[in-house]
């Protein structure tokens, strides 16, 4: 550990309390840059994905762990627990927090003090106040650090159920949109929570203390939930209500990070600019890989669930009257969901339009350099229209075989 220390401050990297620093055995010091990397006293490093580009610093408020977390230039970490993560770059991000797998903060994206977030994925800019929790979402909106969509401080993401499963993932805008870094900001009030899963359109507003419980797909809409009065009930332990609500969430949501696979594969490796960069980007490839198998991996265990509730008489009699026949179309749906993902997830074919599209992009690339939002906010229209198009002819591929009914 000695060793790896001095090796970071031969090469240019900022320990002002070095003996205070964990340097664990497997970390690669080659993906440490030296170039104005700040390391403060407390801080631990640990597994050899760990990358911190250029310009960063750790550490600054409280000690900060990072574990095979990969962290993009110009990026502040300033005390907390970070594992599997990705920071694009250009982001900030306040102390108390505990941030884990499957989480990806594109650039200037960020929160302040006392997050928590784990399989979560925030477009650039997306902004998070304080004291919140916000797990198994996607969040995009917003056209700059000025215009940006927001989560109040306060705010809860409820994403486990009574019956202990997690199909539960909220999508704030969508992929195909949300990429342009053109749409309307999305505000979630604080001291408030969406209760998953629920998909909200771009333009929302939700007034602060609201519950939201429902989609809302329309754009520009103010959303006020209101509480429960006071009752006592009946409980039942072996039934779901809005069962293809559930299922045709959880489908949008994958097939959006199905779309998102696509940008990430084709679009993100045109930015790459040395090997920093290109770590970065095959991080942010594997996070994103690992966010879609925990997504499939829990509608099955709902569905898993489900079945066996259908096997119960009090269970399908209850549901004959709530929902008729919804349980036995999501089961139906569910082998040809797993196949239709598999293979869109293994599949390397580039359509006509994202061939075009790639196209486009490298023109603007050769023209503006390779900074990402400066790039995506010189497309045209007409250029946007064609990404969009591309992205969403994806989603839409998938969606047309596996929903079920009309939301």
């Amino acid at each position: 550990m000695k060793k790896k220390i001095e090796m970071l401050i031969k090469k240019g990297v900022t320990l002002p309390n070095p003996e205070t620093v964990y340097i664990s055995d497997d970390v690669n010091p080659d993906r440490i840059s030296g170039e104005n990397v700040i390391i403060f006293g407390g801080c631990k490093i640990m597994g050899e994905k760990s990358l911190i580009m250029k310009n960063s610093q750790i550490g600054y408020e409280a000690p900060v762990t990072i574990e095979n977390t990969l962290i993009g230039e110009k990026t502040k970490l300033t005390g907390g627990f970070f594992k599997g993560a990705v920071f694009a770059g250009w982001n900030t991000f306040g102390s108390g927090a505990h941030v884990r797998e499957g989480t990806i903060l594109e650039e200037e994206a960020g929160a302040a003090h006392t997050v928590g977030l784990k399989q979560t994925i925030l477009f650039p800019f997306v902004t998070l106040g304080s004291l919140i929790n916000f797990c198994d979402c996607f969040m995009a909106g917003g056209t700059s650090r000025k215009d940006h969509s927001e989560v109040g401080s306060s705010f809860i993401h409820f994403n486990y159920t009574p019956h202990q499963d997690k199909a539960t993932p909220s999508m704030m805008g969508d992929v195909h949109h949300g990429v342009m870094l053109n749409s309307k900001p999305i505000f979630l009030g604080g001291q408030g929570g969406v209760v998953g899963p629920v998909r909200i359109n771009y333009g929302c507003l939700s007034a602060a203390g609201s519950i939201i419980r429902k989609n809302e797909l329309s754009n520009d809409r103010l959303l006020v939930g209101g509480s429960y009065k006071e009752a006592s009930l009946p409980r039942s332990f072996n039934g779901y209500k809005n069962i293809s609500h559930i299922f045709n969430n959880n489908i949008f949501y994958i097939s959006g990070l199905l779309a998102l696979k696509s940008w990430y594969r084709h679009i993100r490796p045109l930015f790459i600019y040395d090997d920093f960069s290109g770590h970065l980007v095959k991080g942010m490839q594997e996070v994103l890989d690992e966010c879609i198998t925990e997504r499939i991996s829990r509608l099955k265990q709902f569905c898993s669930q489900l079945e066996a509730f259908h096997q119960d008489r009090a269970f399908n009699s209850y549901m004959d009257k709530e929902a008729p026949g919804n349980a036995k179309s999501v089961l139906a749906k569910m082998n040809l969901a797993e196949k239709t993902f598999d293979l869109e997830f293994k599949n390397n074919e580039l359509k006509a339009e994202g061939e075009a599209f790639i196209k486009i992009m490298e023109k603007k690339i050769n023209r503006n350099g390779k900074n990402y939002i400066h790039v995506i906010k010189s497309l045209g229209p007409d250029d946007q229209h064609q990404g969009i198009v591309w992205l969403q002819n994806i989603e839409q591929g998938m969606l047309e075989k596996l929903l079920i009914g009309q939301e």
